[in-house]
C-alpha cells in the first residue's frame, strides 16, 4: 500500500507541476536574445539593437511584450504583421499597444495575413491609427536608417507577393527586410537580404522535442521554418513565434517571445 501511495503522489506531482508549466508557458511573454554577426555591416551600427514583435492577435500579453520592451531599450522596433487578429478583431488594443511602443523606440510595421481578412472600415482604422501614433507602417517600400554617417535600409513587404521581394530595394548596402511569413525563405534569400524577420507560424503551435514544431499555417504538419534563426548564402532569417494566438488558443512547450537582436559587426 505504502509503494502505491508513493507511485500515486509521484503522478500527481508531476501532473501537478506539468500544469503549472502550462499555465505559466500560455501566461508569460519571454525575451529570446540574438547576436547576429555581420561582415558588411556598417561600423556605425555595430551593437544596433532592433527588438522584434510578431503575432500580437490582440492578445492581452501584449502588456508584458511592452515591459520587455522597456527594459531592453533596443534602437527600433519592428513589428512584422498579425497586430490583430481577423477572428476577435479589436484595433484599439492594436493602437494601444503602439502608442506605448513608439514611446519607447522608433517602430516599423508591415501587415500580416489577418490584417488582410478585415472589412474596409477596420483596415482603415488600424493603418491611419498607427500612422497617426507615428508608426511607419512599410508598404512593398524601403527607408533608409541613418546613424553617425552610416546607413542600413529596412525593407517592408506588404502580404501577398513573396515572390516579388528582391525587387522591393535597390539600396547598394545592408539591406533587413520584414516579412511575414517565413516559408517563403528561398525568394528572401534570392533576394540576398542579410536579415529577414518573420512570424505567422507561431512556433509550430506545440514543440516536441527533437522533432520542434508541430504545425504552422502555410507550412502544415512539422514546419520547416517554425522558431529561431535560419541560415543561407549571406541571409539570417529569424521567425518569432509570437505573443498571441489564433484559432488554436493553447500552446505546448512554445512560450510566447519578443525578440532582442543585437547586430556585431566582424
Amino acid at each position: 500500500m505504502r509503494k502505491k501511495h508513493i507511485i500515486f503522489l509521484s503522478i500527481a506531482v508531476i501532473f501537478a507541476v506539468a500544469v503549472i508549466w502550462m499555465i505559466w508557458g500560455n501566461t508569460s511573454v519571454g525575451l529570446t536574445s540574438y547576436t547576429i554577426l555581420e561582415a558588411n555591416l556598417p561600423k556605425e551600427f555595430d551593437g544596433y539593437q532592433i527588438a522584434h514583435v510578431s503575432d500580437l492577435h490582440n492578445s492581452w500579453l501584449w502588456e508584458k511584450a511592452l515591459q520587455h520592451l522597456r527594459e531592453a531599450k533596443p534602437d527600433i522596433i519592428c513589428i512584422t504583421g498579425d497586430i490583430v487578429d481577423s477572428n476577435r478583431t479589436d484595433v484599439q488594443r492594436a493602437l494601444d499597444f503602439a502608442s506605448e511602443a513608439v514611446k519607447i523606440a522608433p517602430c516599423y510595421y508591415v501587415t500580416g495575413n489577418h490584417e488582410l481578412r478585415l472589412p474596409a472600415d477596420q483596415t482603415n482604422q488600424l493603418w491611419q491609427g498607427l500612422r497617426t501614433l507615428g508608426v511607419i507602417v512599410l508598404f512593398d517600400e524601403e527607408i533608409i536608417l541613418e546613424k553617425n554617417g552610416g546607413q542600413i535600409a529596412l525593407v517592408g513587404h506588404k502580404m501577398g507577393n513573396e515572390k516579388d521581394v528582391a525587387d522591393l530595394s535597390d539600396f547598394d548596402g545592408y539591406r533587413i527586410l520584414l516579412s511575414h511569413r517565413p516559408e517563403y525563405f528561398e525568394d528572401y534569400v534570392a533576394g540576398e537580404y542579410e536579415i529577414v524577420l518573420s512570424g505567422h507560424a507561431h512556433g509550430g503551435q506545440a514543440r516536441l522535442p527533437l522533432l520542434g514544431g508541430v504545425i504552422a499555417p502555410g507550412q502544415g504538419l512539422f514546419p520547416t521554418y517554425d522558431n529561431g534563426i535560419y541560415t543561407q548564402g549571406c541571409t539570417d532569417m529569424v521567425v518569432n513565434r509570437g505573443v498571441g494566438n489564433s484559432r488554436f488558443p493553447i500552446r505546448f512547450a512554445n512560450r510566447p517571445e519578443v525578440i532582442l537582436i543585437t547586430l556585431q559587426c566582424v
